[in-house]
C-alpha cells in the first residue's frame, strides 16, 4: 500500500548528504543531478534550520553537473568528469565529493569510478551514490559517513588512549548540531579525554583524517551514525557505544556513566565529575523553585520530534522538569527494529506513561492526539487537556492553537526562530532549555 506523507520533516538522501558536507571545514560538495535538484533543497537546508544561512560555496554556489536530457540518453559520466575538473580549478577546497540524484543512479552513472579515476592523479575527490530514493536525510548523513571512514580516515593501528571520536547528530537536521557537540565534547573533556567531533565548532578535515587513533566512538543516537559506526569498526579496528542525545541531569548523568564504562573510568572519579556538573545546574535552577509552584508552571505536554530529542525532551521533561508528556509522536521512518530499539528509552520514566507513536506524517498529529485524549476524556467540566505545551517543529504550530497550548520549535523544520549556537544538550542545554520554554509561558504577563 502506498503511503503518503504531508509535509516531510527531512530532506531526500542527496539533501541529507549535502547538508553533512556543508558541515565539514573546506570540503566542497559536486552535485551530479538535474540543475533543480540543489536549487529545491538550499532553501529547505537554510531557511527552515533556524535560518542557517549557507557556508562557503554552498547554497546557490553549489557545483552541478546540471544533466539534461541527452545525458539521461547518452550517461552523464563525461559530464560529470568535465564538472570535477573545472570545479577543482576553480573552487579552494580541500576535500571535494560527489554525490549523485535519481535521474543519474537510475541510468547507471558510475560516479564513484569517475571521482576514482582523479583520485589516482592525486586530487582529493570521493564520491558516493546518494539517489533521493534511497531514503531521507540520515540515509545520506549516513552514506557520507560510511564513505569517508572508509576511503578518507587514515588507518592508524596504534590508539591514543585518551583520544575518542564523537558523532550522530546529522548536521542541520539536528537544528542545534553545532552547540550540541560544543556542549557534548565539553562534557567528555572534563573526563580527561580529548574529542573529534568532526562537524563541531573549531574542527579541521585533519581531525577526521586521522580519526582512526581514536580508543573509541560515541553514537549519539540510536540509529543515526550506528551503520558508519560499525563501518569504522571494521576497518580500523576501533570499537563503538551508543549513548543517545542527553537533556538534562538525568539523562546527562546516564550518558555520562555510559560513556565512562566504555572508557574504564573508575566509578567514583565519574560520580566526582557528575556531582559538580549537578551541583552547578541546581544552584542555577533553585532559584525558580518558589515561583515555579507559586504560578503553577507545571504543564501536560507533547512532544513531536525525531528518535533523539523525542526521548531526551521526554526524558526531561518527565524525570527533572516534573511535567506531564502524554503524547510522543517520531517523525523519523525506522524500520521495525530500530523503533524498538527507541522505544526502550521511554521505559521507566518517572510517574508517567506516554503513548508512542512512530507516525512520518504530519496531518496525523491531531488524530493520535484525539486518540490518545479524548476531548475532555468524555467529561464536560473537568479533566481537560490545560494547561498545556507543545514541543515539535514550526509545523505543530497550528496544532499547539487548535489546544490553546504554547509551543516551541526545538525539531526541523524550523522557520519561526533564528539559531546560532543554542544547545540544548547536556546540563547548560537543560538550563537554556528551560529558559526559553519557561520565558514562553510568563511572556504575556
Amino acid at each position: 500500500m502506498s503511503k503518503f506523507i504531508d509535509r516531510p520533516r527531512y530532506l531526500c538522501t542527496m539533501g541529507g548528504a549535502v547538508a553533512t558536507l556543508n558541515a565539514l571545514p573546506r570540503t566542497i560538495s559536486i552535485l551530479h543531478a538535474a540543475a533543480g535538484c540543489g536549487g529545491n533543497f538550499t532553501n529547505a537546508l537554510n531557511g527552515a534550520a533556524g535560518y542557517l544561512g549557507s557556508s562557503y560555496c554552498a547554497g546557490q554556489a553549489l557545483p552541478s553537473s546540471n544533466i539534461y536530457e541527452k545525458d539521461i540518453v547518452f550517461g552523464g559520466e563525461e559530464r560529470l568528469e568535465e564538472q570535477i575538473a573545472s570545479t577543482l580549478e576553480v573552487v579552494d577546497g580541500d576535500l571535494y565529493f560527489v554525490v549523485t540524484g535519481c535521474m543519474v543512479d537510475i541510468i547507471g552513472d558510475d560516479a564513484v569510478a569517475v571521482a576514482n579515476r582523479f583520485r589516482q592523479a592525486g586530487k582529493p575527490v570521493l564520491a558516493a551514490e546518494t539517489g533521493g530514493f534511497k531514503g531521507n536525510s540520515y540515509q545520506g548523513y549516513d552514506i557520507v559517513l560510511s564513505k569517508l571512514f572508509r576511503d578518507f580516515v587514515t588507518s592508524n593501528p596504534v590508539k591514543e588512549e585518551k583520544t575518542v571520536n564523537l558523532f550522530g547528530l546529522v548536521p542541520v537536521q539536528d537544528v542545534f548540531w553545532k552547540g550540541n557537540l560544543q556542549v557534548l565534547k565539553a562534557l567528555i573533556q572534563k573526563l580527561g579525554y580529548q574529542v573529534n567531533t568532526f562537524f563541531g565548532e573549531g574542527e579541521t578535515l585533519e581531525n577526521l583524517k586521522s580519526a582512526a587513533a581514536a580508543r573509541l566512538n560515541i553514537v549519539v543516537s540510536d540509529v543515526s551514525g550506528v551503520e558508519p559506526a560499525k563501518v569504522f569498526e571494521e576497518v580500523h579496528g576501533v570499537p563503538y557505544v551508543i549513548a543517545p542525545l542527553p537533556i538534562g541531569p538525568t539523562g546527562t548523568e546516564e550518558f555520562l556513566r555510559t560513556v565512562g564504562k566504555a572508557l574504564d573510568i573508575p566509578g567514583q572519579e565519574l560520580g566526582k565529575i557528575i556531582a559538580g556538573e549537578k551541583k552547578c545546574y541546581y544552584d542555577y535552577l533553585v532559584r525558580l523553585a518558589d515561583v515555579y509552584n507559586d504560578l503553577d508552571f507545571q504543564r501536560y505536554s507533547v512532544v513531536v520530534a525525531d528518535a533523539n530529542y523525542a526521548s531526551a525532551l521526554t526524558k526531561f521533561l518527565a524525570d527533572d522538569l516534573g511535567w506531564l508528556p502524554e503524547l510522543v509522536v517520531i517523525t523519523d521512518d525506522l524500520e521495525e527494529a530500530e523503533q524498538e530499539s527507541v522505544r526502550k528509552r521511554f521505559q521507566g520514566l518517572y510517574g508517567v506513561e506516554p503513548q508512542v507513536i512512530f507516525d512520518t506524517d504530519t496531518a496525523s498529529v491531531g488524530k493520535h492526539f484525539s486518540k490518545a485524549w479524548p476531548r475532555n476524556r468524555n467529561n464536560r467540566y473537568f479533566d481537560s487537556f490545560s494547561p498545556a505545551f507543545v514541543f515539535g517543529s514550526s509545523l505543530e504550530k497550528d496544532f499547539a492553537d487548535t489546544l490553546g497550548a504554547a509551543h516551541l520549535s526545538v525539531a526541523y523544520p524550523i522557520s519561526n526562530r533564528v539559531v546560532l549556537d543554542r544547545a540544548y544538550a547536556g546540563y547548560s542545554g537543560a538550563l537554556r532549555l528551560t529558559e526559553d520554554v519557561l520565558g514562553i509561558l510568563v511572556s504575556n504577563r
